[in-house]
């Protein structure tokens, strides 16, 4: 049976709206990880037969196919191609998926899978807005079809967290709890190196911008809801950030030829989907089909990546999924460390990597939810 390997995945620091990265162009973003993981798994560049990245709003700097330009931008050998994908959130997990599968089909040997985004220099919903500006309606309502199926009920992630806060009955302090816990734990992170080894430098900037060390639920609590009825605030939303990450996906004859050891094994890959409406449910009807496939319980994974979009989706998937809490983003996750939304993938993925490695954990889970109501799962077993 064939299998794909990861040789190393890195990321660099994530920067907050207008911070550190905000006006680093997305290609060279792209070119840095890219010279990163190279470097660090001394592969030749040469060999890379194909480069596919996560962006989300392919417009301006992003615009142009970003893999195919990040990958020249970073001064490798013109024959290698790209393409870029966008499922949303889930955009570089899916290039992880789209790598794996194509070293598992036995028509390459390595593929470089990874991300971008940088959300200060093209915000969020950019492309929808630029599509009202050339006069055309939204993705929802312009469409017969998806009205006759869905009605006109408002498509909006926002809502999505807030019906799930009200169906699965989590109050806002239980969010916003459990946001503190995130900005604890990655500072803690931080501050003790554990994101060292995952991390690429940006120039003199290392370090994540999005952790607040001084907030606090008296803090949290004092600021205003989206609406009188909503549960959701700023403070249990996912950071918009800025940010890169890569990993390399190889065959085992690859590994075999160049003498390489990889980090890990892809175990699982798979995605599912539902509600579009409800949008961010999708990781826990996709967790429970990953898990009945491949035959695993929940306890038998060491640690989850859980992508933190709200507060409300981690904690739904929680209740849902049995899982341990201590063991789901333990070194905290996008509401403390930020979401750079075609970069969180691969992100997620070095992070739950290199934790795996430094516990020596054997199986990681990670899943996320996107638009359209889908939903990505990967499980890694460490072989550090």
């Amino acid at each position: 049976m064939a299998e794909a390997y990861v040789l190393d995945a890195v990321r660099t620091p994530v920067g907050k709206r207008g911070g550190a990265l905000s006006t680093v162009h997305p290609a060279d973003l792209g070119a840095h990880v890219i010279r990163a993981i190279v470097e660090r798994t001394g592969v030749d560049p040469e060999l890379v037969e194909d480069v596919i990245f996560g962006c989300v709003d392919t417009l301006g700097p992003q615009a142009g196919n970003v893999a195919r330009t990040s990958w020249l931008a970073a001064g490798y050998p013109q024959h290698v191609p790209g393409v870029t994908v966008d499922r949303q959130c889930g955009s570089s997990q899916q290039a992880v998926h789209f790598a794996a599968q194509a070293v598992l089909s036995g028509t390459a040997d390595l593929v470089l899978a990874g991300g971008v985004q940088n959300m200060s220099a093209v915000p969020i919903g950019a492309a929808m807005l630029a599509g009202r500006a050339y006069g055309f309606e939204d993705p929802f309502s312009g469409s017969k079809g998806w009205q006759e199926r869905f009605g006109a009920s408002e498509v909006s992630q926002f809502r999505s967290a807030d019906m799930i806060a009200g169906h699965w009955d989590i109050s806002r302090v239980a969010m916003e709890e459990f946001a503190l816990r995130s900005h604890q734990l990655a500072a803690a992170a931080s501050d003790g190196g554990l994101f060292d080894d995952e991390i690429a430098p940006y120039g003199e900037f290392g370090k994540d911008e999005g952790p607040r060390r001084d907030t606090s639920l008296e803090r949290m609590a004092g600021l205003k809801p989206l609406s009188p009825e909503s549960r959701i605030t700023a403070a249990v939303a996912s950071q918009i950030s800025d940010g890169a990450s890569a990993t390399l996906i190889a065959s085992e004859e690859f590994v075999r030829e160049h003498g390489l050891t990889p980090m890990a094994r892809i175990h699982h890959l798979s995605v599912r989907a539902a509600d579009p409406v409800w949008m961010l449910t999708g990781p826990i009807p996709a967790t429970a089909h990953a898990l009945r496939r491949t035959g695993l319980t929940v306890g038998d994974i060491d640690l989850f990546e859980v992508n933190e979009a709200f507060a409300s989706v981690v904690l739904a998937w929680l209740d849902e999924t049995g899982a341990d809490p201590s063991r789901v983003n333990v070194n905290g996750g996008a509401i403390a460390l930020g979401h750079p939304i075609g970069a969180s993938g691969t992100k997620l993925f070095a992070t739950l990597l290199h934790e795996l490695k430094r516990r020596g954990g054997r199986y990681g889970l990670q899943t996320m939810c996107e638009g359209g109501g889908t939903a990505n799962v990967t499980i890694v077993e460490n072989l550090t």
